[in-house]
């Protein structure tokens, strides 16, 4: 992790020092104009913005299949589900990717209609129309490819709760949703907490993916429907081949940027789940 952070470190003091524009702010990407001028504002956004629509819509959904795979199927149909939900992990990005702009895109047409017509008012789900690449399209995307992680971290999570508290909670005469509410969940919590940020960091650094159905562009759309926009990991992947020496340099410091957000949503995890070691079923 050091050598990591000493070598992004270094490789971007060379060009950060003759950037002329805010590093922070900047609207533009031309490291090798004269003199250089480029900003990480738009990738920025565009990757908080692309990861927590994955997070609002995986997680939920991911929590529901877990709970009812341990607390509600059938034991004949526990297996053929978790394995159908293991083999979605396994899949190469690459492939999700040209599923998303082959099958995905030009099925979300209907979709965006809908949005536009009932809360495009609100101007953020707007659409004036064309392909809908766009950042929803891309949080849609890693949304379903976080949810075979965070369900599978989940499920053996829910599995770990200790018997007699869901026997207690049922001869006090609780439901079985009851006992969800107040035995499973209170006790998978600190778990769900970690598969969620394993998903996070995933979102967070999609590369090929992202970079098959966005059509990216360095402004930042009022609307998420809007084409445009960018996330690090793509931006790097596109730029990096036909980058010059100082085009290079720019790149890895975006990739340093990167790299602190992971560290920080990882520690913020860590302290979120130390603060709640009751829930972490050490003492089960």
């Amino acid at each position: 992790m050091a050598a990591i952070a000493v070598f992004l470190a270094y490789r971007s003091s060379l060009i950060l020092t003759k950037n002329h524009g805010n590093f922070f702010t900047t609207f533009e990407w031309n490291p090798t104009a004269m003199p250089p001028v480029f900003g990480i504002a738009v990738l920025a956004f565009g990757t908080v913005v692309s990861s927590v629509i994955a997070m609002a819509l995986a997680v939920p959904v991911s929590v529901g299949i877990a709970l009812f795979l341990t607390h509600y199927a059938p034991r004949a149909a526990r297996g053929p589900i978790s394995y159908v939900i293991d083999l979605l992990a396994a899949v190469p990005s690459i492939v999700y990717g040209l599923w998303g702009a082959l099958v995905l895109v030009p099925h979300l047409n209907g979709l965006y209609g809908w949005l536009d017509q009932y809360l495009g008012w609100t101007g953020i789900f707007s659409w004036q129309g064309g392909a809908p690449r766009s950042l929803l399209t891309v949080g849609i995307l890693l949304a379903i490819m976080i949810l075979p992680i965070v369900t599978n971290v989940s499920r053996e999570v829910f599995r770990q709760v200790p018997q007699a508290h869901e026997e207690a909670a049922l001869a006090l005469g609780a439901t079985r949703w009851e006992v969800v509410r107040t035995a499973v969940l209170p006790f998978g919590r600190s778990g769900v907490i970690s598969a969620s940020m394993l998903g996070l960091g995933r979102a967070l650094g999609e590369t090929m993916a992202v970079a098959t159905v966005l059509s990216p562009g360095f402004t930042i759309q009022s609307s998420l429907l809007d084409p445009g926009g960018g996330t690090f990991a793509q931006n790097i992947a596109s730029k990096f081949s036909e980058a010059s020496v100082e085009g290079r340099d720019a790149l890895i410091a975006s990739g340093l940027v990167l790299f602190v957000i992971t560290l920080l949503v990882n520690g913020a995890a860590r302290a979120i789940i130390a603060r709640r070691k009751e829930y972490s079923g050490a003492d089960a």
